[in-house]
């Protein structure tokens, strides 16, 4: 690892004398904008106007835009509804259809909004960021759309059957910001905003959550619950479940813990009083809880990771006999838990391999405690356990939608790296009911290619998984390689099939790579753990280990070997131009953080400090000045080939990490390129058009500079 500068300044007394590149943080500024057009230009002549440019460019799009991709879909009472993206609506439609309907290969869709005809109604670059209907009647609906796919949103109601959004002051409407918002009843809301000066926190969401009644002004809402300054974010919300009508508020002091709170109806709180690291759900009369560190209570001690059950009255009245529904060992960690009306449905990941069991609560003391015969739940005091009927073997299975409300009914997709997706349909007690919906084609000539998983041994002796894709005996001579990763915020990288990845650079003969790093959540909380602040270093080594077993085992050369990846996952890709040239011959950086001296002070930056350290702290500096590639680029050294990629529009991670590194590199004389579309938000693209531009730039990069230069 290459040596930092020796003790930098402080990122809040930095100038412009410690940054020469500080104009660049001027999101929207001229000079700026100027300095990104020229950047834009540059790339766009070097990558694009061949023929291979174009026709992958064409091939990534009509996958994008494909009729017949699976239109996913979330149930609420008699409709399935969907928002879908086409060649002919790149906004896309919020529509809705009937079960038996979608059983069909052509479903008749019932369209509700053409965010394509609002824009043009509007002028508007209008991007769909979702909706939230109030049950049971589900009229009414609360419509999320933002400008250019920024984070930052405005909301309108919307009215299902008129088939329009309700005008102020008769509907709610909230202007652009990071808001948070949700039912409470036809004329109540939760609602959490930018309500005016320190109305925010540090980070840029809501510190004040407040209930808002229909017909009157934003400003009279009524405040139920503050949090700090320096929180993250606070919430309220309302459990609309008959008979278990509650509503909950609560604050979260960094981004990975909680302190949440009953809200009584004379305003008083009562604390849900767990972990403050916990996740915590209420589903009826249960309270699940899970774990991401160790708890001793109750006379009992439970491991982190595991998953709880109490009943939800009797914890708060100091119960704490809680019943273990999955403990962790050393290759298995909880992913999710989901209920259906009267079963909770359980994903693990066995070695990065899905698994998924459904768990029957037993029975309350008089019998099914919501008053329905058909609950199937069990005699006794013990969960009943079994597994989820329909499951493929080997694939990566996930329940993708369930009735909570009304019944037992699940939605599963199925997919691989080489077996495009299949959805599922069935009801929880009943397996002769498992039926296939729809299956998505191929979209990528798979013959011939497979995927296997290998170990790596990184330096501290931990084995790290991670999966190849590719030809039967992969080598540098089959093609070039390309490796991603993310290892951060406890996210699993799991198998997937992409039509993009597929067409893209597999059909071409080149082999892809999923590292599974520490940081991650492959292996639950302690995985990620490992890898916090001034132990971020393992995820780094982790990955440096995968690509030198690559080496290693005949896959790939160091110079036939590309990485890609984005957000936390640039931020790993800026470390290994830094830190770790030598093992690549080109890395794309898409939407980074680089600086970390400064990340904190930038959009949503402050709300990380939980995973990567204060940078204000001196001993914080000590260990974050080791990973942040924009101030560890050094003249007279050798780094591959870089292409850095990001959007004007990303109000999450701030542009201003990847126009400053590239200004530093090109300073240098690195071979860099640059492109940064003016739209797009955080996911770099507000169109399957912008996306196809994107990815086509990427991979036409990582080819020409891993590959021969032609196909």
């Amino acid at each position: 690892m290459s040596d930092p500068s020796p003790e930098p300044t402080p990122a809040d007394t930095a100038t412009d004398s410690d940054d020469p590149y500080l104009w660049l943080e001027d999101v929207t500024g001229d000079v700026a904008l100027d300095w990104v057009r020229a950047r834009n230009a540059d790339a766009f002549a070097e990558l694009t106007g061949n023929e291979r440019y174009d026709e992958l460019k064409a091939q990534i799009l009509e996958a994008l835009d494909a009729d017949d991709r699976i239109p996913y879909v979330a149930r609420r009472s008699e409709h399935l509804y969907n928002f879908w993206r086409d060649a002919a609506h790149p906004r896309g439609l919020w529509r809705r259809t009937t079960l038996e309907s979608y059983r069909n290969d052509e479903p008749e869709w019932d369209v509700l909004l053409d965010l394509d005809a609002l824009a043009a109604d509007e002028d508007e670059n209008w991007v769909w960021q979702g909706a939230t209907v109030l049950r049971p009647e589900y009229r009414r609906g609360l419509i999320e759309l933002s400008r250019g796919g920024a984070d930052a949103n405005v909301v309108r109601e919307f009215d299902l059957d008129e088939r329009s959004f309700v005008p102020a002051p008769e509907g709610f409407t909230l202007p652009e910001a990071k808001t948070s918002v949700g039912w409470i009843d036809v004329d109540h809301l939760y609602v959490g905003t930018d309500f005016g000066p320190g109305s925010l926190t540090s980070s840029g969401y809501p510190r004040i959550a407040k209930r808002w009644t229909r017909g009157t002004s934003l400003d009279e809402a009524v405040v139920v619950f503050e949090g700090k300054p320096d929180d993250v974010a606070v919430y309220a919300s309302h459990d609309p479940t008959e008979g278990f009508e509650r509503d909950f508020v609560g604050r979260s002091p960094d981004f990975f813990t909680s302190e949440e709170f009953v809200l009584r109806p004379d305003g008083s709180l009562v604390k849900v009083d767990v972990p403050d690291d916990a996740t915590t759900g209420v589903h009826r009369e249960w309270l699940t809880i899970s774990l991401r560190t160790a708890w001793a209570v109750g006379g009992s001690e439970y491991p982190a990771g595991s998953l709880l059950a109490v009943r939800f009255d009797d914890f708060l009245a100091g119960d704490r006999n809680l019943t273990v529904l999955f403990e962790p060992d050393e290759h298995t960690s909880l992913s999710y838990d989901v209920w259906t009306r009267h079963h909770l449905v359980v994903g693990t990941m066995s070695d990065v391999k899905s698994q998924l069991h459904v768990l029957t609560p037993p029975p309350s003391g008089d019998g099914d405690s919501d008053g329905d015969s058909d609950a199937g739940s069990t005699a006794g005091t013990e969960w009943a356990k079994a597994p989820v009927p329909g499951v493929p073997e080997l694939v990566e299975a996930q329940v993708v939608g369930t009735n909570s409300y009304e019944d037992d009914e699940f939605f599963l997709d199925s997919q691989s790296f080489t077996e495009p997706s299949t959805l599922r349909r069935g009801v929880v007690g009943q397996p002769e009911a498992v039926e296939v919906l729809k299956r998505a084609p191929s979209r990528w000539d798979a013959t011939g290619v497979v995927a296997r998983q290998h170990f790596a041994t990184s330096e501290d002796g931990t084995q790290i998984p991670y999966f190849v894709v590719g030809p039967e005996d992969p080598s540098p001579a089959t093609g070039p390689t390309l490796m991603t990763g993310y290892g951060g915020f406890e996210i699993p990288l799991t198998p997937s099939y992409s039509a993009v990845m597929g067409r893209g650079w597999l059909a071409r003969g080149g082999t892809y790579v999923v590292a599974n790093i520490r940081g991650g959540g492959e292996y639950g909380p302690t995985w990620h753990i490992a890898a916090l602040r001034e132990n971020r270093h393992r995820a780094y080594e982790d990955f440096a280990a995968v690509a030198r077993d690559l080496v290693d085992r005949g896959i790939t050369t160091p110079e036939r070997l590309g990485i890609q990846g984005g957000s936390n996952g640039g931020l790993l890709m800026g470390v290994m131009l830094t830190n770790y040239p030598e093992l690549f011959g080109a890395i794309a950086i898409q939407v980074p953080l680089l600086d970390m001296r400064r990340y904190h002070l930038l959009l949503a930056g402050a709300s990380w400090m939980a995973e990567y350290g204060d940078p204000d702290d001196p001993n914080d500096w000590a260990f974050l000045q080791t990973f942040s590639p924009y101030h560890l680029l050094e003249a007279g050294r050798t780094y591959p080939p870089v292409l850095f990629v990001t959007s004007t529009r990303d109000d999450r991670v701030h542009p201003g990490h990847a126009r400053k590194t590239m200004a530093r590199a090109s300073e240098l004389g690195l071979d860099v390129r640059y492109y940064e579309n003016i739209e797009g938000g955080h996911g770099a693209a507000a169109d399957n058009e912008q996306a196809a531009v994107m990815w086509a730039l990427v991979l036409e990069f990582l080819w020409q500079k891993l590959g021969s230069g032609s196909d």
